[in-house]
């Protein structure tokens, strides 16, 4: 149980990165930015995506284990 909860947080850490970057591209032509600024801006999509990421993890993989204990 423990590698399929860490491979689905690395899917879902991945699509909802891309997911993020595509919002962020719709809204128009970028800001002129310098290099840290960009970094900031990666990291902050990256840990973002991460969290939502777990959210979802705990919540499927939890709700999968409640529905086994209450069927046993």
């Amino acid at each position: 149980m423990v590698k399929a909860s860490l491979l689905l947080m690395a899917l879902l850490t991945v699509l909802a990165a891309m997911g993020l970057r595509w919002r962020e591209g719709k809204g128009g032509p970028p800001a002129q930015m310098n290099w840290v600024e960009k970094q900031k801006r990666n990291a902050n999509r990256w840990v973002t995506a991460a969290a939502i990421a777990a959210l979802v993890t705990i919540l499927l993989l939890g709700g999968l284990q409640w529905l086994r204990v209450w069927q046993g």
